[in-house]
């Protein structure tokens, strides 16, 4: 008779059949340096990936620059603010605080 045992490993999965008289072996360690190697390759950005956080970075610096436009032209707004430009004004002004 058989038994499958069936041990996870953070990258494969690994199967060990056993007779019922055999021992269960370990799972080999891997080479020293591949965890290192993996990790690197996890760290390391590609040529996208880095200018995507560009373009990221400058839409976050625009949305702001847009939101403190809106807020000036409503504190120097001299007729008196709808019930919707206060409420936009005081959660731009929260935003800007934050």
């Amino acid at each position: 008779m058989k038994n499958v045992f069936y041990l996870p490993n953070l990258s494969d999965l690994i199967v060990l059949e056993v007779d019922g008289d055999e021992e269960v072996r370990e799972p080999e360690a891997r080479p020293i340096g591949v965890k290192a190697a993996k990790a690197v390759l996890k760290r390391k950005k590609s040529s996208k990936e880095l200018e995507l956080s560009k373009l990221e970075a400058l839409f976050e610096i625009k949305q702001k620059l847009s939101n403190q436009k809106i807020l000036e032209r409503l504190i120097a707004k001299q007729d008196p603010l709808s019930e919707m430009e206060t409420s936009l004004k005081n959660k731009l002004m929260s935003e800007m605080l934050q």
